[in-house]
């Protein structure tokens, strides 16, 4: 309740201070702007759509309408909590006591923000590592147990998914362009105890081929990332339109070597981290309009222990951020399971 022009002086009296005299004329304008508007400023933040560009938000209002795309921004402002995948999920109620954290349905643990990840119980042990709830989704799309199946993770980098698949028993090749990303991976396989079970390569996956086909294949393809801004809330602002169109030509063309990759009967999975149905349902509506020798296999909600809201009516996988709410939310996901 300090009065403005007292407050707005002691501001520029503090910038003199701090030696950050050369924006002063900034803090000046900016704090007499919020002494006269900034009440109605504060009324309009309830306003949903404006964390977002509008032609971002008005997609999201076109594909899941004008309720759920209002519940999707507001989650946007929640904090995201920490989940983590346990290498052994088989009793993960003892690290969740020991984590202080929580059991999700589908098996993940949720603690909330804060300390120091490496310090924390399990970690130098390679018990678990930190991936959203969501991002854990897609790996277990291939089944409970792959021993013996050999699984490609195209853009596998950080890593999460290729450990998921080497800790349900895959020989696993995990491929990324960037040498770089591959070595963190290495490192955090290692930890895990993970890492001689995968291959890493260095190589981009529109231009590279195996010499034998793969069981299965999982592309989690480059993308606008629009699911994860509560975590990155950044993203809105970095992105448009045409990057959309380019990201979603890349798609298609990952999507069309990765089925390649796979033997006749074999799993494909594709997913992103997008909102955009251009990088989910309508990468997989135009290789099924197009012919493609792919057939969807539909996702059961039981089999993930998700609600039968995160599931399309095709029987693909489609995570909204306001989806647990009680819980925290979680980030938004496509996935799509084919044979």
């Amino acid at each position: 309740e300090t009065p403005a022009h007292a407050a707005i002086n002691t501001s520029l009296e503090v910038a003199d201070a701090r030696r950050l005299s050369r924006i002063k004329g900034l803090l000046n304008a900016v704090l007499r702007r919020l002494s006269s508007e900034g009440q109605d400023l504060l009324n309009n933040l309830d306003k949903p759509g404006i964390d977002a560009p509008d032609w971002l938000f008005d997609g999201w209002v076109e594909h899941y309408g004008k309720t759920e795309a209002a519940q999707i921004a507001m989650a946007h402002r929640q904090e995201p909590a920490l989940d983590i995948t346990l290498k052994t999920p088989a009793n993960p109620d003892s690290m969740a006591t020991s984590l202080e954290a929580t059991t999700l349905p589908t098996g993940s643990l949720r603690r909330p923000l804060g300390g120091t990840i490496d310090k924390l119980p399990g970690f130098d042990d390679g018990e678990w590592w930190v991936q959203d709830a969501a991002a854990a989704l897609p790996a277990r799309l291939f089944g409970a147990t792959l021993k013996g199946q050999r699984i490609a993770d195209l853009c596998a980098a950080p890593g999460g998914k290729t450990a998921q698949l080497a800790a349900m028993g895959a020989d696993v090749t995990a491929l990324d362009r960037s040498a770089d990303r591959l070595v963190r991976l290495g490192e955090n396989l290692r930890r895990l105890g993970l890492a001689r079970q995968v291959e890493t390569i260095t190589a981009n996956a529109k231009s590279w081929a195996p010499e034998q086909p793969f069981d299965g294949v999982l592309l989690d393809a480059p993308c606008s990332a629009t699911g994860t801004i509560r975590r990155h809330p950044d993203v809105p602002w970095l992105k448009d339109p045409d990057q959309i169109d380019a990201l979603a030509e890349q798609q298609a063309e990952l999507l069309g070597q990765a089925i390649d990759m796979v033997k006749p009967g074999g799993t494909l999975v594709y997913c992103t981290c997008s909102l955009e149905p251009a990088e989910g349902e309508a990468q997989i509506e135009r290789l099924l309009a197009l012919g493609a020798p792919i057939k969807t296999v539909p996702i059961n909600a039981e089999e993930l222990g998700i609600t039968d809201t995160m599931i399309t009516p095709e029987g693909w996988l489609r995570v909204l951020p306001h989806h647990w709410a009680d819980k925290g939310g979680i980030d938004g996901f496509f996935a799509a399971r084919l044979t």
